[in-house]
This record gives C-alpha cells, structure tokens and sequence, in this order.
C-alpha cells in the first residue's frame, strides 16, 4: 500500500471521520487532490464498508476548460461506476448579486451544491480534498488578514460531523507523487498559477522563500500551530458557551436577543466571543464580520447604556432596546429598514434577593412578598392559590434570583418526575405566549424552584419534617 493510501487510512481512523455503511459524496474537480482522494477512498472502500458518489460543479469561469474538467471526471465516473451528480452555475452573476469576491461566490456555490446533493441522495458524509499544505496557506492567509485564534486554526478535518479532509495530513508533493507512480490521470486548473491571487503567491513565492530560507518544515510547522490552536479553541468554547446560555433571553429563526446585565462585568475577550457566537447563530457563518464589527458592538455596549443600532455585513443588524442587545438577520436591505421599538419584544428582568423581603418588579408591574413562618402555622394550600408559594427552607439557600423566563428553562413541576421545558409546561397550561415573558422565574442556586404563578419545584416542596417554610406570594397590581 502506497504512503499516500496509509496515511488518508490513518487519518480516517484518527478523526473517526467514517463509520461502516456510510454513504460519502467525493468532491471532485479533476484536480490532482481531488483525483487522489478519490482514489484513496475507492481503494479503501472495502476496509471502511462505504458507499461513494461523485459531484462535480462546473463553475464556468474557464471556458472551454470548464466543460472539459467536467467532462473528464464524469469519465471518472463512468470507469469507477460510481453515481455523478453535476451542476452547472454562473459563479459572476451569482459574484455580482451578491457583491462577493470572485473566491468567495465560487465557495459558496460550491459548497450549497455538496449539501443541496447529499441531502437529496442519501449521502451522509462530504469528503472534501483538503490537504496539509492548503491549509498552511490558509493559515498564512488568515494571519495577514488580522485574523483571531479561530482563523488561524485553519481548516478542521472534520467538520459538523458530515464534512470530512481525508488528505489532510498529506502534503502536495505527496499526492503528484501517488498520481505519477499510479499512473493516474488529472486535469491541471492554469487558475492555480495566477500571482493575481493572494493564495498563488503565497504557495509559489512565500512558501518556498520561507522553506530555504526560514524553515524547511514551514507547512508542518504551520499545521502544528494550527492543531494547538484549534484544541485550545474548543477549551474557551466551552467556558464561554453557558456564559452565552446564560444571557439569552429569546432565540428565534432570526433574531435573538441577550440580556445586558448578565454581560457586565465579564473580561472583553469573553464578552467579544459571546458577541461573535450570536452572530453566527443567527447569520450561520461569520464570514465578512470582520474584527472591527465585533470591536464596535463592544465599545457601544460598554460605553452607550441608551438605544442604538450597529449594521453589520449580510443584512444583519445589532441593536439594544433597554436591557436586552438584540441580534437579527433582516430579509429586507439594512438602508430600507427603520429601528422601532416593537411591543411584542420579549421582557428582561433579573433581581437577587439576599433574604426574606418584598420586591417591586416594575418591569410586569408587580410586587413579590417574601416571609418566613414555621410549618405548624401553615394554612391550608388549597385555600392559598396558585398565587402563592410555599417552600422548605431547608431545601433552598440565599440569594434567590427572579428573572424571565429563558430558553431551554427546565423544573421538575411539583408531583412529577424527571424534568420538563418551561416552554412545554406554558404550553400545556395554555399559557399564552405574550404572557410567558411575565412570568417570574425563582431560581435558588441556580435552579428553578418556582413558575410564579402556576407551580413549584417537586425539590423544595414542603414535607412532614418540614420545620421552616418560606411563604412567596405574586401580587399582581
């Protein structure tokens, strides 16, 4: 078996990147790295139980080396006997509607055909023919461009589970090598030797200069860099991510909206990361939000507590509206929209309590009373009303939080078992959906103790050995 064919094997084994049965879409341009990654995966079919299919799009940038790129993987195909998928587009139409680099077009067709074609065929798995020294390249690139951590981390070989960089650990040289001592045909892409683009010139100039110059291992140095990085990315995601959770207020297709106070305080780096995961929530990507969109979202959150707006690249549009930063993604041009205060925004509140007193809640107009009784001196809760609860006190701790109800809230209602949605709940009390917002959540350490208003927590209910009970009525003006 060929260097090339071992490591696309154990770079498949490392990343997991298949399991047996899967069906995989192989990306092909004619290129040598995707002829190659063809080759290595029909080759190893057997050892990992897959199904392969081919796609091929057809950019029409060349002509008439287009048409003939197209024609030769078909051929490709057709030897193999595999099933071909191809479409063909007009990659500076698309460029020009959009006002994208000629690059980035051609990326994002080509990407929306790969996904648009595994779904409507049955492939679960996109494999791309990524390879070691592109992403030293991109890594290059990245660092020109000001990139952060995450740019520089290059490209991941595997991403969402679905697309998967076999080739990943091979470099170039590898693969013409595998090619010439298999006597594998492939199409050359002329494009490639353009010192217009900024990826040609740094794989023909820089690289090379850095290589006899710098360090003879720069594209595995570069990898290695980006490895670290990558990990080391995953690690902040996930202290970053319940800090995010946290703060979200509403989460819909198209906006989402955070609450203000739960960001203040927090290190600017955080605060930063917290801005650029609801972006990309919302938008999907963070292409074209450059490193001065962030900065400018974060100095006037910090520094402007009034109503403002920020338009961002892609139609998508910051604003704060008192206590809650709302992020949305508008189907209509920025230009042509006017910021308005909508009634039909949810509410954001949030108040800690240190002990037993009464609240006025002035965002739903309302007053909470909290006292301390013995349980002898308990009256009869059927009499009380939903308006007011009773607690152990023994079972929860100081401070107590009321806010909003949040995204992906969850209690135990009282005489049930296992946790349910505080969405589902409303639902099936048929709560009605401008009302959900007004809600008062209490929360003890964290945990949902109370719907205010319709049901405590199966946890801190009150039980025969109870001694003390904290006594919580909603009062309504």
């Amino acid at each position: 078996m060929s260097k090339l064919i071992q490591t696309v094997e154990q770079t498949i084994t490392d990343y997991e990147m298949f399991k047996p049965k899967d069906s995989v879409l192989v990306g092909v341009s004619g290129g040598p790295d995707s002829v190659a990654l063809l080759q290595a995966l029909i080759t190893l079919t057997p050892k990992f139980d897959l199904r392969l299919g081919i796609a091929h799009l057809n950019h029409g940038l060349r002509q008439p080396e287009s048409d003939s790129e197209a024609q030769f993987v078909a051929s490709l195909a057709g030897k193999f006997d595999l099933p071909f998928y191809i479409q063909k587009v007009d990659v500076r139409k698309f460029q020009i509607d959009n006002k994208l680099s000629l690059e980035e077009a051609a990326r994002q067709l080509r990407y929306n055909f790969y996904w648009e074609t595994a779904s409507q065929n049955g492939f679960n798995k996109i494999a791309l023919g990524h390879h070691c020294d592109d992403n030293a390249e991109l890594i290059l690139m990245n660092l020109f461009r000001g990139s952060g951590p995450l740019g520089i981390a290059g490209i991941p070989p595997k991403r969402e589970e679905k697309i998967v960089r076999p080739l990943m650990r091979s470099k170039r040289t590898d693969i013409v090598e595998f090619l010439e001592s298999e006597e594998i045909e492939y199409v050359a892409d002329r494009s490639n030797l353009d010192p217009k683009y900024l990826r040609n010139r740094i794989r023909h100039h820089l690289i090379p200069l850095l290589q006899t110059s710098y360090n003879p291992k720069i594209s595995e140095t570069l990898n290695r860099l980006a490895s670290i990085l990558s990990l080391e990315e995953k690690w902040i995601d996930d202290i970053v991510q319940p800090i995010f959770n946290a703060a979200v207020v509403t989460a819909q297709e198209n906006r989402l909206g955070l609450f203000v106070p739960k960001l203040d305080g927090i290190h600017p780096a955080a605060l930063k990361r917290v801005l650029r995961k609801a972006i990309e929530k919302i938008k999907g990507d963070l292409r074209r939000i450059a490193y001065i969109h962030i900065e400018s979202a974060t100095r006037l959150l910090e520094k402007e507590p009034g109503n403002w707006s920020l338009d961002l690249p892609d139609r998508v549009r910051i604003w704060r509206q008192e206590s809650v930063l709302f992020i949305s993604k508008e189907a209509k041009a920025l230009r042509d929209l006017k910021l308005k205060p909508s009634s039909d925004e949810p509410l954001a509140f949030e108040y800690r309590l240190t002990r037993p007193e009464t609240i006025f809640v002035k965002e739903i107009n309302a007053k909470i009373k909290f006292s301390e009784m013995k349980a002898a001196k308990l009256p009869d809760f059927s009499r009380a009303g939903h308006q007011t609860g009773f607690f152990d006190m023994n079972r929860l701790s100081f401070p107590l939080v009321i806010r909003n109800f949040r995204p992906g809230d969850r209690f135990t209602p009282l005489g049930m078992r296992g946790t349910q949605k505080v969405k589902k709940f409303f639902i099936n009390q048929k709560v009605p959906k401008d009302q959900r917002s007004k809600c008062p959540i209490l929360l003890s350490q964290g945990k949902i103790i109370w719907v205010a208003g319709y049901r405590i927590d199966e946890s801190v209910k009150v039980m025969p050995s109870t001694e003390k009970v904290l006594r919580v009525e909603l009062l309504l003006a």
